[in-house]
């Protein structure tokens, strides 16, 4: 549900994970249920991110993200707004999943890159892509993702960013290069352009230092695990109260290191799991191969982070 209001894409999003049976990989669409309520059914949260990459699309069929995104509407859409993650390195096959999603009760997109856009990417292939996908969903409201600062060339260059911001149905973008002094450039050409849209930081370690900068929410998967904690810290920021800031982000900064700052790199979707399994809200860690399980030296660094983060 998308409320009224010029700020209405603005809010703290958790990015869910999608809990699966460890013997055959199968979705546990009843864990998803819970785990999603459990973090998105809370005050200050306006809404999910779902299909994301915490949610592992990347490994999902799209019978599975249709039917994650039925699920979700199922669950919290009546008084929260539902994004849906599109993803597919084909332009044509990521239209679509936009189409499903929509059909399914999506209240709006979000557009991942092509993995292929790593190693070349040029403004006119990201035009074509957003353009593709939003013929198929007309006036569907897009988020855009910003991808990380070492994901090659899939990072948006001011030009690109640009370009993308004169889609009219762009409403937010979920800030992902991962890099603070990046995101403030990119923050400042959008808000420049488009001081309507959302933007919203993403680097779960240091969001305290960008909401400082400015910031309209966040989209984070942290948030799965310390919804309260980082809708506090976005307030504490907002009203301009340092303090309580720095002391909500001293508790949520050794779960965030260990869960995405620690080598290897590409591990939080294992880690967010392992973590909701140790804290009940999931029964099982299980995620796809090819990525393995928390390793014992891993889960040991999470709990630590976890009891030193207050869980």
């Amino acid at each position: 549900m998308i409320p009224a209001g010029p700020d209405r894409f603005h809010g703290i999003y958790p990015s869910t994970v999608l809990p699966m049976r460890g013997g055959d990989f199968a979705p546990d669409w009843d864990a998803y249920a819970r785990h999603t309520a459990h973090c998105v059914l809370r005050p200050g949260i306006a809404g999910v991110l779902m299909n994301g990459h915490a949610g592992e699309n990347f490994v999902l069929s799209r019978d599975e993200k249709r039917r994650a995104v039925e699920v979700t509407v199922a669950t919290v859409g009546a008084s929260r707004i539902v994004v849906a993650g599109v993803n597919a390195e084909s332009s044509l096959e990521a239209a679509a999943e936009a189409r499903e999603a929509r059909a399914a009760g999506a209240d709006a997109i979000m557009v991942f890159l092509p993995n292929g856009f790593a190693l070349a990417q040029t403004t006119e292939m990201a035009l074509l892509h957003h353009r593709t996908i939003l013929a198929a969903v007309p006036s569907m409201p897009v988020f855009l993702f910003a991808a990380h600062h070492g994901a090659g060339r899939m990072a948006f260059t001011p030009e690109t960013l640009e370009a993308l911001l004169d889609i009219p149905e762009v409403v937010g973008i979920k800030e992902g290069s991962w890099e603070v002094d990046r995101y403030d450039a990119l923050r400042r050409i959008s808000k420049a352009k488009r001081p309507d849209i959302a933007f919203c930081a993403s680097g779960d370690e240091h969001l305290l230092a960008c909401m400082v900068h400015g910031s309209d929410g966040s989209l984070v998967s942290l948030a799965d695990i310390l919804p309260d904690a980082i809708v506090a810290l976005d307030a504490a920021v907002r009203a301009g109260d340092l303090a309580a800031a720095r002391a909500l982000h001293e508790m949520i900064e050794p779960l965030a290191e260990a869960i995405y700052g620690d080598p290897p790199a590409g591990r939080a979707t294992a880690r967010l799991k392992f973590c909701l399994a140790e804290m009940g809200v999931i029964a099982d860690p299980a995620l796809r191969p090819p990525q393995p399980p928390v390793s014992g030296s891993e889960a040991a660094a999470l709990r630590q982070a976890m009891r030193a983060s207050g869980l």
